[in-house]
């Protein structure tokens, strides 16, 4: 392996050279100009990555959802919505009283596995005592920060030392800046004249991916690191010209980044150095699991690997018992669920209710949480109605969800960023690492799956210290969530009682509101079938003009195919509903990968075959799967071994030809069928019934002769008498 793959120890000589380096660079700037009283930076900036949304409409030939709001809105007559949101009625508090009063044990089991953090330390007065160079301690006062958050203050010493990390924190506790500064540290003392990929940084988001690549360069603007971004929705080809240059650092989605180190020429992981998994426990689940474990084989096994979330579960440890070498785990704050500045209030939705949640959300936002709001919908479909309802009412929104391009995903995080709109309607994508400052009020409009989704999405406010609250809908089907958050997020929950007047006042506005909310949805999906055929018909035309060139290029290819995945995914539901751990039965992304190697390989041989061994082959293939369907329907009978080796068109020709036989046994009377009751004169019996049968056969006969020779003397009624037409004359 590369020298140039391992980070080695700085000499003094070395370090005074950087020093006098930086020194020079800055000139007298640095005395006459102190950062402390510069304005502060702001540590995101997402408008720096989204090409204009207007722009992709009109290539797209389509309009905004706002454009067809304020469309709307403009056509109609009288206003629906009032500005005047004075009730009567005010909304009322009571304090939550759990049903049941049985404690859950949250004893913490320390593994073995895991090495003693003797000595780590969750105190420091600034961020000079984590022995950090000059360019890194000038970054973190221009971004405002003064003094390490806990998890910074016990993460960066042992990470700067080159140990696997595991650290978890309460949400907005300075996660990123825990593995960035330690990373960028030692990044200063690397081979400058070899470039290559030296450390990775995988999330499970985009947007999340978004925002720690811009941290990363707002905290590197003053040194030489490169830090390239890899996600979905934006240009391919810009990131492999990105990824052919060498950055050193690559912020990536576990997707995007596999695509790329299958299809893209000369892009590999040979020499990383440091492996880097945000919000660990969320790239564990169904979604995302085959594709770490891939890229965690790509990776080599000689490097330092960080885990961090605010909730790491179980699923996390398998990945650290294969990925990591006599790990510390970190926990600051272990006992602290939730910061103790954020308020958590319920609102119970009866079940006759349930109908009305639209208008207690809306009559909550006009007159109580009036802005900078994040709602959490359950669907996107879910949250893009709410996006038509708010701007029908008059309330500035916007959406992000799955549905929408990444240019519309960044634009509405940058408008609600700037405050232009005070309500952001989103799905999960937003519940996990956004760190939008200001935010004042989360509302679980959708109420989340389990706790760990509680955390997250609450995480979005309340952070760094500041106050917040959390608004969380409950049905009456979500009674067990409610208990496990009034027993375990330590703090007392407050009922909100929404005043009757203002739910039923927005009902009527709402129930006005559906034929608009009828058209505008019509007319968006008429936009994406004329979308849809435009493409269809652009598509045509290129492979008229260039079908050459485009079958020329090779196919991409992928680890587990689409289909692949459905399976596992399907399998994996089946069994924890069974109640199985999911990890045995679905095959890993090598066994998948070998699989596939051996089919493709396996193929081009039979290519390359003569015409009829090919056809010998086929027919073979046939008959196997013949003999397996066989078999399965063999197996299924009581007499296995009788029935091995025969044929299921031979067994029922042999059963057919033992009914024939043993019907001609009854009618000759050879055999006597038994009606399953034994007597004490079945012998008799039977030697009476043999003599009966014989001697109504033998009557038949002698009839059936009469009538053939005609002895009766007479023509028989319906005789045949087609003959004696075509008779000669």
């Amino acid at each position: 392996m590369d020298s140039g793959f391992i980070f080695e120890p700085p000499s003094d000589e070395e370090i005074e050279e950087l020093q006098s380096e930086y020194e020079e660079d800055q000139g007298e700037e640095v005395d006459v100009e102190k950062p402390s009283k510069r304005a502060k930076q702001s540590p995101w900036d997402f408008a720096a990555y989204s090409e204009s949304v207007s722009d992709e409409h009109f290539r797209r030939r389509t309009t905004s959802v706002d454009f067809k709001i304020t469309k709307s809105l403009q056509q109609r007559s009288v206003p629906i919505v009032d500005n005047d949101h004075s009730d009567s009625e005010f909304d009322q508090h009571e304090d939550y009283k759990p049903e049941d009063e049985d404690d859950f044990s949250n004893a913490g089991d320390t593994k073995s596995f895991f090495a003693p953090a003797d000595g780590a330390s969750f105190h420091a007065n600034s961020f000079m005592e984590l022995n950090l160079s000059r360019p890194l301690l000038r970054a973190c006062e221009a971004l405002g920060y003064s003094k390490p958050t806990p998890i910074q203050a016990a993460c960066i010493p042992l990470a700067l030392t080159g140990r696997d990390i595991c650290g978890s924190a309460i949400t907005g506790s300075g996660k990123t800046a825990a593995f960035a500064l330690p990373t960028l540290e030692r990044l200063l003392y690397r081979p400058k004249r070899i470039p290559a990929i030296r450390v990775l940084i995988l999330t499970p988001t985009r947007e999340l991916a978004v925002q720690v690549h811009s941290m990363i360069e707002k905290i590197a603007q003053f040194t030489d690191i490169r830090c390239c971004l890899v996600v979905g929705g934006l240009s391919t080809k810009m990131q492999e010209t990105a990824l052919r240059s060498m950055p050193d650092i690559v912020v990536a989605t576990p997707g995007r980044m596999i695509d790329h180190l299958r299809n893209s020429m000369s892009v590999d992981l040979d020499d990383l150095a440091v492996l880097i998994l945000d919000e660990a426990d969320r790239l564990l689940e169904l979604g995302f699991s085959a594709e770490i474990h891939e890229l965690v084989r790509l990776c080599p096994k000689r490097r330092q690997t960080m885990l961090f979330s605010a909730t790491l579960t179980e699923d996390v440890d398998e990945l650290i018992k294969l990925s990591l070498t006599k790990p510390l785990r970190l926990s600051a704050d272990p006992s602290a669920k939730r910061p103790s500045t954020l308020t958590e209030e319920v609102v119970r939705i009866r079940r006759m209710r349930e109908v009305n949640q639209e208008a207690v959300l809306l009559s909550l936002c006009s007159k109580t949480f009036t802005s900078k709001v994040i709602i959490f919908s359950g669907t996107k479909q879910a949250a893009h109605r709410l996006k038509i309802l708010f701007g029908l009412a008059a309330l500035k929104a916007a959406e992000l969800h799955g549905n929408l391009t990444q240019a519309q995903r960044l634009e509405a995080l940058e408008l609600f960023r700037k405050q232009h709109v005070d309500f952001l309607i989103a799905t999960d994508v937003a519940a996990r690492g956004l760190d939008i400052i200001g935010v004042q009020t989360v509302i679980n409009y959708a109420c989340p799956r389990d706790l760990t989704s509680y955390v997250h999405r609450v995480g979005r406010t309340a952070r760094a210290g500041r106050e917040g609250y959390a608004v969380t809908f409950v049905t009456d089907n979500d009674r067990s969530l409610l208990k496990a958050i009034a027993k375990r997020a330590g703090s007392k929950l407050k009922s909100r009682i929404v005043a009757e007047q203002s739910i039923t006042k927005w009902s009527k506005i709402i129930e006005q509101m559906e034929d608009q909310v009828a058209a505008i949805l019509q007319e968006e999906r008429e936009e994406r079938i004329l979308r849809k055929a435009e493409m269809e018909a652009t598509k045509a035309e290129n492979m008229i003009a260039h079908k050459e060139e485009i079958f020329a290029r090779p196919k991409r290819t992928w680890f587990v195919t689409e289909k692949e995945k459905k399976l596992a995914v399907k399998a994996d539901k089946a069994s924890i509903e069974k109640g199985k751990g999911s990890g045995n039965e679905v095959t890993s992304a090598q066994q998948a990968e070998d699989l596939k190697i051996k089919e493709k390989r396996k193929r081009e041989r039979e290519k390359n075959l003569p015409r009829k061994e090919r056809r010998k082959l086929e027919a073979a293939r046939e008959m196997l799967e013949d003999e397996d369907q066989v078999d399965k329907l063999q197996g299924s009978g009581k007499d296995k071994k009788e029935k091995a080796g025969i044929s299921t068109v031979d067994l029922a020709y042999r059963r057919a030809k033992a009914v024939k036989a043993k019907q001609k046994a009854l009618d000759a009377g050879k055999i006597v069928k038994s009606n399953g009751k034994k007597s004490k004169h079945s012998s008799q019996e039977s030697n009476s019934r043999a003599k009966e049968m014989r001697e109504l056969f033998h009557s038949d006969m002698s009839e059936k002769k009469q009538k053939r020779t005609g002895g009766i003397g007479k023509k028989p009624k319906h005789s045949f008498k087609s003959k004696s037409r075509y008779k000669r004359r």
